[in-house]
């Protein structure tokens, strides 16, 4: 080889455990398929689907820890996809990581998108993610809901509404998600509990009345009747499914009343029909007539819930369990359940999934609920945009933005990253708000603390791929129209948590879309050292990477040296270090025992004024602080109040639920810290005593200062909580240069 180099080394360099020629590894820590599958749709149909935003459909799947949701993403799946799949066997698709397989617990949010049919056979794209149902990673679903337009709330019916249940409930009303239930383990009250039906109906009556007053409890609703009635749950609005998910059936009032219909010739109204299977509703057989009142003869716990619904079920999985061959043969077959002659030989369990899957039919019953109770991709820009969008609501982008036409103002919102296979880079995974993404299109990518002001956090980068993601498998594609999910390469390398993607072409400034906001903050912090000193550098890469794949993840030195994980609880810190050591640094680390940060507070308003200097000595402010009333830290925390609204409502606020007066009411200076925090700074200087124009020069750097206290107490530098802070008198320079930002 004449252009080769040849290097001779007097001395080996190199250890004698390392070989010469090193073997290549080949990383395996995600389950993939090895071709794209073979599916009930085409990829050029969805494809075709992706430029109607009005037939795109973006839903959450959440819920408690193993109340179903991965279960229902492969009724999802099966559905959908063309495979022998094995009735016995438990698949669960989404979970795409080794260690969710082994753990049987969901760590990360999946996403899968899906062509379906409604029953009026009319196609929409689905796009779904499955979220985890563990409480520490409750940072998932937040980072989901960003991206979905509703929410399907799944609920065991035996565990009821559980704290996670009660928390995304809550959450998805704060972020104004339209919520749909789907009851689930129906099969449990049959199999375990053993309920008779009548039973049964009011263990189910008392579950959907518990979520009522959960979503009752929301500070929103209760000033908005309008806004009550839309989150108002009840199986006659169709915005309740009951289904299980282990033996793979899910059925709403109007899909039981369609069944019925149809073995009846279609004889009746079935939308008339199902809103008679719920309630104190009564059948009489003799006349053939419904009643609010138990007609002679029967009793209360005779509804037609229980009578049309609950005791066909009930007869349906006795028959299965209990009839031999020859005896349930015929019983189906009234039914129109058709089973070859092999499969009355397999066992119990995935018999009667097969018998319950052909007697519901297809998950229809979803995508209707989906359809009728959660808005288009196109109709829910408008809330994202609103809700979001850091910018002037009223400006000409703004508006243009809240069209989702594809051929807007590009405007993507990155809430995700998902590594890949090799685990050194990440892929960018967002909603197209408005515009359309091409392969290979110069954009730019604007960080979490880019202003129009300020654009250090920009960068421009090209998007090198773009992918519909389907958590096993990627179906790659030249173009992203608005109101679709897309998994984007090329971008990530500035990306910490979240982004916003624009286009290089646009005239009028952008503003970026709000960061994510957690209900949950990591409290617990253990600090970490490689074992090996000199393998330093590749933790620090790895801490790196651990930022980018779990959205409440902190990553920081102290001031002492020590590299810090901060967390939300036991099982995500064992996460986080099976990643930081086997995914993305593959070293040996040395961990401190966890520590648990602390919240500073008052207990009782201030003794003595306390007054301080700027260093010219031209100015003076002195403060006292008081304990907040019981209530206003959550009401801030929860957004129901915000430094965003005009003052004239803010005052109204605090005047009408915690009786302040007019004045301490309307002069509220800020949150904090971070504008939402749990601490108020008040103006309650007098107009005689101080200028009030002057001091109004100065309110930024008060502010600014307010912020960083309120960030680092005093004490042991912990944020502070629950205090109201009072500037009550203040003397200022009459020259602007000795009153700066700098000297204050």
């Amino acid at each position: 080889y004449p252009e080769a180099e040849t290097l001779i080394m007097e001395e080996d360099a190199q250890p004698l455990s390392k070989p010469i020629i090193e073997p290549v590894k080949s990383k395996k820590f995600d389950l993939l398929e090895n071709q794209e599958p073979v599916t009930e749709f085409s990829f050029e149909f969805l494809t075709g689907l992706m430029s109607r935003p009005e037939l795109i459909r973006n839903v959450t799947i959440a819920g408690h820890l193993h109340h179903g949701k991965t279960s229902l993403m492969d009724m999802f799946v099966q559905d959908t996809h063309i495979k022998a799949w094995d009735p016995d066997r438990t698949y669960r698709y989404t979970d795409t990581r080794e260690d969710e397989q082994q753990r049987c617990c969901s760590i990360k949010c999946a996403p899968l998108s899906l062509v379906m049919q409604s029953s009026r056979h009319k196609s929409y794209l689905l796009n779904l993610m499955d979220t985890p149902g563990h409480l520490n990673f409750f940072d998932e679903f937040v980072a989901s809901a960003r991206l979905a337009d509703g929410v399907l709330v799944v609920i065991d019916i035996v565990e009821g509404v559980l704290s996670q249940t009660e928390k995304l409930l809550k959450y998805a009303v704060q972020e104004n998600l339209s919520i749909t239930i789907l009851i689930n383990k129906i099969d449990r009250l049959i199999l375990e509990l053993r309920l008779p039906p009548a039973d049964a109906y009011h263990k189910i009556n008392v579950l959907i009345q518990h979520i009522n007053s959960v979503l009752g409890s929301c500070p929103q609703l209760s000033a908005d009747p309008e806004l009550a009635e839309k989150y108002y749950m009840s199986p006659t609005k169709g915005n309740i499914a009951f289904g299980s998910s282990l033996f793979g059936y899910a059925f709403t009032l109007k899909s039981f009343a369609q069944i019925y219909s149809s073995q009846f010739g279609q004889t009746f109204d079935v939308e008339a029909f199902s809103k008679r299977l719920w309630g104190n509703i009564y059948y009489n057989k003799s006349t053939r007539r419904f009643y609010k009142k138990p007609p002679q003869g029967m009793g209360a716990k005779d509804r037609s819930f229980v009578q049309f619904i609950l005791e066909p079920l009930y007869k349906i999985t006795a028959h299965v369990i209990g009839e031999e061959k020859d005896e349930l043969k015929p019983v189906l077959e009234e039914l129109g359940v058709y089973l070859k002659p092999q499969m009355y030989a397999i066992d119990t369990k995935p018999l009667l999934k097969m018998v319950c899957q052909q007697f519901f039919g297809d998950m229809n019953c979803l995508v209707d609920m989906f359809v009728d109770h959660i808005p288009s991709a196109k109709a829910g820009t408008v809330t994202k945009v609103e809700r979001n969008y850091m910018g002037d609501q009223s400006s000409k982008v703004c508006s243009e933005i809240k069209e989702c036409r594809s051929n807007g103002p590009l405007v993507i919102n990155i809430a995700k990253l998902f590594h890949k296979a090799d685990c050194q880079s990440f892929d960018a995974f967002g909603r197209v708000i408005s515009g359309s993404l091409h392969k290979g299109q110069q954009v730019r990518v604007l960080g979490e603390n880019y202003t129009t002001e300020d654009d250090e956090d920009m960068t421009v980068k090209e998007v090198t791929n773009i992918w519909v993601y389907e958590s096993r498998y990627r179906v790659e594609i030249s173009k992203a129209a608005a109101g679709n999910w897309v998994l984007i390469e090329g971008v990530d390398q500035s990306i910490l948590k979240t982004a916003t993607i624009t286009s290089l072409e646009g005239t009028e400034p952008l503003e970026i879309m709000r960061p994510l906001k957690f209900n949950t903050v990591p409290v617990i912090k253990v600090a970490c050292e490689p074992l090996n000193p000199s393998e330093l550098p590749k933790m620090l890469d790895g801490l790196r990477k651990i930022s980018k794949s779990y959205p409440l993840a902190v990553t920081k030195v102290e001031d002492s040296g020590e590299h810090v994980i901060m967390g939300s609880g036991e099982l995500y810190f064992d996460c986080i270090l099976h990643d930081l050591r086997k995914l993305y640094s593959e070293i040996e680390l040395r961990v401190a025992d966890p520590s648990v940060n602390l919240c500073e507070t008052i207990i009782d308003s201030s003794n003595i004024k306390c007054f301080a200097e700027t260093v010219n000595r031209k100015n003076k402010f002195t403060m006292i602080s008081e304990p907040l009333q019981k209530g206003i830290a959550e009401d801030i925390e929860a957004e129901t109040v915000s430094m965003d609204w005009q003052s004239k409502k803010r005052a109204k606020f605090f005047r009408s639920k915690y009786q302040w007066d007019a004045l301490e009411s309307q002069s509220i200076w800020a949150f904090g810290p971070d504008r939402s925090g749990p601490n108020v700074l008040i103006d309650d200087t007098l107009p005689g005593d101080v200028d009030k124009a002057i001091l109004s020069g100065i309110k930024d750097p008060i502010v600014q200062g307010f912020q960083w206290a309120t960030k680092e107490g005093p004490l042991c530098e912990e944020p502070i909580r629950n205090v109201k802070f009072k500037v009550i008198d203040a003397t200022i320079a009459n020259e602007a240069i000795h009153r700066g930002g700098g000297q204050v």
